[in-house]
């Protein structure tokens, strides 16, 4: 009997902590802050004097024609995931932009990080991104309905993947 009591003692513990690990990856929402200079998110930045322009990136990349690995990138975050902070965009010298997302989705941002300026850590590469794949980011954004209707085209962009990111004004 006394088995059967700790048998079923053991299988509410379990059951509780699979809820409660349920429920906090379920958390809606970018995490709260007001990323502040000298804050970072990630694995943080180790190489912060040594981060290129966007400019210097995209020729760097023309130019190696592939991935540029464990490179920093400085620049202005021109927009945050709303839902989660799981991506965010930035801003180039020609006023286009390019996108970031956190490596293995291991971390989130604020969305009071829209307008800093920071420095990323991490890889970049030139890539097509698809319609889809624009509308869905274009959605994550709360874009006007018309705005994402008029993605119709697949778009060639440089694309990061963040393992730091650290904010410096």
């Amino acid at each position: 009997m006394k088995f059967k009591a700790i048998l079923f003692a053991a299988a509410v513990s379990i059951s509780t902590l699979a809820f409660a690990q349920e429920t906090s990856q379920k958390k809606s929402g970018p995490p709260a802050g007001n990323a502040i200079v000298g804050e970072a998110y990630g694995a943080g930045v180790t190489s912060e004097s040594k981060a290129i322009t966007v400019d210097k990136l995209n020729k760097k990349l023309k130019k190696d024609n592939k991935k540029v690995e464990g490179v920093a990138v400085k620049g202005k975050v021109t927009d945050v995931c709303e839902k989660k902070g799981c991506w965010l965009t930035i801003q180039t010298e020609d006023n286009s932009q390019f996108f970031v997302k956190m490596k293995d989705y291991a971390f989130f941002v604020p969305t009071a990080l829209k307008g800093k300026n920071v420095v990323l850590e991490g890889t970049a590469e030139r890539k097509v991104t698809s319609v889809d794949e624009q509308k869905h980011y274009a959605e994550d954004a709360k874009k006007p309905q018309a705005e994402i209707d008029a993605i119709t085209t697949p778009k060639e962009e440089i694309r990061f993947v963040a393992n730091g990111i650290k904010v410096v004004n």
